[in-house]
């Protein structure tokens, strides 16, 4: 190093050194580290041990806060919902590393890469590249699978395109090209002195005489034929009826298998490849006289050489259901295309035609374009017009939905609308996304379905005509559509080329199917033989290493084949933890989000496993985590509050776990030693009636029947890939609200769902998720809530806005007139910075309250429309007192524990758990539940131990108030505060999909078959045992 010379580390991973000879100007010269430096750099900083040293935090609602984060460990951050957590861990770790480490590349390569915000702190020294796992971020490409996303799939395609066979789709035979050389030594192989034939064959069941072609090989010099399977010699062939068809073939040559007939077997199958273009067949008389198959075809070219079928050579575009070369033409690759469901047409059977039964013709006008063919129908059918649709035949009604045939026969069902690439070489016409199976030639010539009185072409056939009139029709009728497995691939995604190459006894789609487990064990038991075993090999390690890696977080039920838009949060961040084990990487920081989502107790072991292994690397693991398992095994605890919004953002512990559990006095702390725990129910109630479902075969569960109680909160529960979602959200969820009428895609298998005598029925069912309630800066409880009509009415009637004449829309930033025009009533403006993050500053004009000056002049109590939506809910509630409908609804907004929320907070910075809690206290303003079910799929997400005794509170609240509540969930406390429980299992996927247990929680923990019934014995010893100590 040149003295006067000196190193910068441009993202600021290490310290600026200075490099400095006597009598020499300091100077400094950059070089691009994309790596941290190593133990070398922090020796410069003065600490112990490396860490990530933060500085002055004041990101959304942290205090100002400085602390160390240990290098190389696992650290746990915890603290109450909304205390700063991913803040700290995603808004300013990941962020500011991920930021450092694309400002270090050109200016070229930053422009196709996203742009992070540079975090509000004073100073962040000793960062690494960071990668973040998520698990809010399930991908909702319907293309995304498991396969996909992993990239095992891209192996997958290389492994089936080198090492697969093509099989015949129409006669199943094998088809494979082979050299000539090869098919002479297969024929050498036969017994010596066996006889045989070496034919070409030239006509295959083609009508004609074909006397020209027997001239022609007669002059040629050929002596015998096979026409139909008879041998003649060309002087004595019969002639031939040329309305029938015939088969042909050539006799070149007639040996016996002996020493020294190789020459000239050369010659005969060189001479029957040439004639039978390709193709040749070993007829062997012996065989035949023997009753047995006595023909075998060989052919140098990729043909069956029975069905004459042509396949192209297997490459890995073959089997990417992503471009037209393999996607099954009718979904495009979806594998599921649309369809009108009766059902969602007709949802009240009890209604008649001309009173609203079908909701597409439900006005006048649109029923009176129908109304004379629909009257001819039914005299045909005998019903009328006022007859009830639960009174119509099984004819009629197929007759009315699907339509009538040419003879006047009712068709039963469509089979549905046909996909297109929107211009791709596969496009079926100009008629946009769908094309109607039935009508197709109608609509390619007419441009629409005829209605006559003579013949009536269905209501659903009718509807799908429909589908060619552009976007809005296509939006206004997807309510009654649903989803359904392509016809033609069966939900493969493949065409039939692509299904047709087989490695031993599976397909590529069959392959996907499998769970990561059986797939495993499948991979382990091939062998290969030959050129097989070279191409083999590094493709069965990729394969076996990253489906092993999957097993070991816990995630091996799964198949590869399952669309990532059906995984929840959690096992959507552990197939992304599952890549990041197999890349290998050193010096990172990790940063999850609650990785033990969706996971039972049974199984939290192996991802501590799995986070160990990514730490013993030397990287450093940090993880946000609520699950007391994860925290009592971290390294260092770092816990944030003491409450949530701008009550938390302080620092209440930092250190070891002994620590934590023996002397520190925070929330985390107590819950942990027991000294503050979650109350159980005095008694369980009974159910008020139930609803059975039968027969349930949905993915895989086993035809299990189902008894989910009413009025009671029941809990579902079991290993991960028992079949808890498949359950409640396929089957219960989907089918209660398909015969209420809601559009759903792709219901579970049941054989049937009744209620139990005496059972009141469901009239009402809502799917609670963690699914923010707003997707922009708009959005904001107050809004949500319907809270901010409220404020706005009395906005409007205060003295000010009356004499002025505003009226309520005038408080609205959303619509001209009250609203800052400079900024569109955002508050901020973006500025564009090109290579560099976007830049949101204030506006100058409305300085970010959103409105304009005369707006914001009208008070109520003091207090402008912008500082209202400033206020948190505790403090809404008491200026909004003598309002008895706006201080209940902000009363339940704290009762589920949201009192520090702001009004006017922007919903794209909620938590999961506070947009679902805001959701529940949405239903809990209503003043009736009875007949409501509620589904609610692991709601103790996000929450701390403090947050889901309040979440259980609230829920109890909803069941109290007549409604039937229905949770998925792995938090013991929640299933100890059940009514009911349903344990799944005993394993999962082929090993689950089976109840195991079902009653109180104590009848739980007394079988002795249930494994969650273990755990939760087991979790009260251990709180016992913290406790004593």
């Amino acid at each position: 190093m040149q003295a006067g010379k000196g190193l910068r580390d441009p993202g600021g991973w290490g310290l600026r050194v200075h490099f400095a000879a006597a009598g020499a100007r300091k100077n400094t010269q950059a070089l691009p580290l994309p790596m941290p430096l190593g133990p070398l750099t922090y020796a410069f900083m003065n600490t112990s041990k490396p860490c990530i040293h933060i500085e002055k935090a004041r990101q959304h609602n942290l205090k100002n806060i400085s602390l160390d984060i240990p290098r190389d460990e696992l650290v746990v951050i915890c603290g109450p919902s909304g205390s700063g957590k991913s803040t700290l861990a995603f808004d300013i770790v990941y962020a500011e590393g991920q930021r450092r480490y694309v400002e270090s590349l050109s200016a070229y390569a930053r422009q196709f890469l996203p742009q992070m915000d540079k975090p509000d702190v004073e100073k962040i020294e000793g960062l690494s590249p960071a990668i973040s796992l998520e698990q809010q971020s399930v991908s909702r490409n319907p293309r995304s699978t498991v396969g996909t996303v992993t990239e095992i799939y891209d192996f997958l395609r290389v492994f089936f395109a080198r090492l697969g066979r093509m099989y015949c789709p129409q006669c199943g035979r094998p088809i494979e090209a082979r050299a000539a050389d090869e098919i002479i030594g297969d024929i050498m192989a036969l017994p010596q002195g066996a006889k045989f034939m070496v034919m070409a064959p030239l006509v295959e069941l083609q009508k004609g005489t074909h006397q020209d072609k027997f001239k022609k090989l007669k002059a040629e010099g050929f002596a015998r034929v096979r026409v139909n399977g008879e041998f003649y010699t060309l002087d004595d062939v019969p002639t031939l009826d040329k309305n029938k068809k015939h088969s042909i073939d050539l006799v070149v040559d007639r040996l016996v298998n002996k020493e020294g007939i190789r020459g000239r077997l050369a010659d005969s199958v060189e001479l029957a490849l040439r004639y039978g273009e390709g193709r040749l067949v070993l007829h062997e008389p012996d065989k035949a006289a023997a009753g047995q198959e006595a023909d075998t075809v060989h052919s140098t070219t990729s043909v069956c050489a029975h069905c004459r079928i042509s396949l192209p050579a297997p490459s890995p575009q073959l089997f990417s259901f992503n471009g037209p070369q393999g996607a099954c033409p009718r979904c495009v690759g979806l594998g599921g295309v649309d369809y009108f469901e009766p059902r969602l047409i007709a949802p009240n059977m009890g209604l008649s035609l001309n009173t609203g039964a079908l909701l597409p013709w439900a006005t006048d006008k649109m029923f009176s374009r129908y109304e004379d063919a629909l009257k001819a129908l039914g005299k045909r059918f005998k019903f009328q017009l006022s007859t009830p649709l639960e009174q119509f035949s099984e004819d009629a009604l197929s007759a009315l939905f699907y339509g009538e045939d040419e003879q006047g026969r009712p068709a039963r069902a469509s089979l549905g609308l046909r996909r297109n690439w929107m211009g791709g070489s596969v496009a079926l016409g100009a008629g946009g996304d769908y094309q109607s199976e039935h009508f197709s030639d109608a609509l390619r010539t007419q441009g629409q379905v005829g209605v006559s009185e003579k013949r009536w072409p269905g209501v659903i056939p009718l509807l799908e005509s429909g589908m060619q009139y552009g976007d809005a029709w296509r939006e206004a009728l997807s309510r009654y559509r649903q989803t359904m497995d392509c016809p033609d691939c069966h939900g493969a995604r493949l065409n039939t080329n692509a299904l047709s190459v087989r490695v031993d006894d599976l397909n590529i789609a069959q392959f996907c199917n499998l769970s990561v487990e059986r797939a495993l064990e499948w991979l382990e038991k091939r062998e290969f033989t030959g050129r097989h075993v070279v191409i083999a090999e590094p493709l069965m390690k990729e394969l076996t290493h990253r489906l092993s890696f999957m097993r070991s977080v816990g995630l091996e039920y799964l198949s590869l084949g399952r669309s990532m838009s059906t995984l929840s949060g959690g096992e959507a961040q552990r197939i992304r933890l599952a890549s990041q084990l197999g890349s290998g990487l050193v010096g990172v920081t990790y940063v999850l989000d609650e990785p033990s989502i969706g996971l039972h107790p049974r199984d939290n072991e192996r991802l501590l496993g799995t986070l160990r292994s990514l730490q013993a690397r030397g990287n450093t693991v940090l993880v946000v985590e609520h699950d007391e398992a994860t925290i009592c095994a971290a390294d260092t605890v770092i816990e944030l509050g003491p409450g949530s919004g701008s009550q938390g953002g302080e620092i209440m512990f930092q250190g070891r776990v002994d620590d934590l559990l023996g002397k520190a006095d925070t929330l985390t702390a107590r819950y942990l030693r027991g000294d503050d725990v979650i109350a159980l129910p005095d008694e369980r109630r009974e159910g008020q009636g139930a609803l059975v479902m039968h027969g349930i075969t949905t993915n895989n569960l086993r035809n299990i029947d189902c008894r989910i109680p009413l009025g009671v909160l029941t809990c579902v529960t079991g290993v991960s890939g028992s079949g808890k979602s498949s359950l409640v959200v396929d089957t219960l969820y989907k089918h209660v609200a398909l015969n209420l009428g809601l559009r759903v895609d792709q219901p579970g298998t049941i054989g049937g769902l009744e209620y139990e005598k005496g059972s009141a029925p469901v009239e009402r069912i809502v799917a609670i998720d963690q699914t923010p309630i707003g997707r922009t800066p708009r959005s904001n409880p107050a809004t949500y809530t319907k809270i901010f009509d409220e404020i706005r009415n009395i906005f409007a009637m205060t003295q000010d806005a009356r004499k002025r004449g505003y009226k309520p829309g005038r408080f609205s930033f959303n619509v001209r007139g009250g609203r800052c025009e400079a900024c569109g009533g955002d508050g901020q403006i973006r500025v564009e910075m090109h290579f560099l993050p976007d830049v949101y500053v204030t506006c100058d004009v409305c300085k970010g309250k959103r409105y304009n000056h005369e707006t914001l002049e009208v008070r109520y109590k003091g207090l402008n429309i912008a500082e209202v939506l400033d206020l948190t809910v505790h403090q809404a509630r008491q200026l909004f007192e003598s309002y008895p409908s706006l201080e209940r609804r902000l009363a339940v907004l704290e009762e589920v524990g949201l009192e520090y929320l702001r009004l006017g907070q922007p919903a794209t910075t909620l938590s999961g758990g506070e947009a679902q809690r805001i959701k529940i206290s949405r239903e809990l303003g209503k003043r009736s539940l009875p007949g409501t079910m509620y589904i609610l799929d692991e709601p103790t997400t996000g929450l701390h131990m403090h947050e889901v005794g309040k979440l259980i509170k609230v829920l109890h609240a909803l069941v109290d108030r007549g409604a039937s509540v229905v949770v998925i969930e792995h938090n013991t406390d929640m299933i100890l505060a059940s009514d009911h429980v349903l344990d799944m299992g005993p394993g999962g996927g082929e090993n689950g999909g089976q109840i195991v247990s079902a009653g109180t929680p104590e009848a739980i923990v007394a079988d002795p078959n249930s494994v969650t019934g273990r755990f939760l014995m087991q979790e009260r010893l251990d709180r016992l045992k913290r406790r004593r100590e």
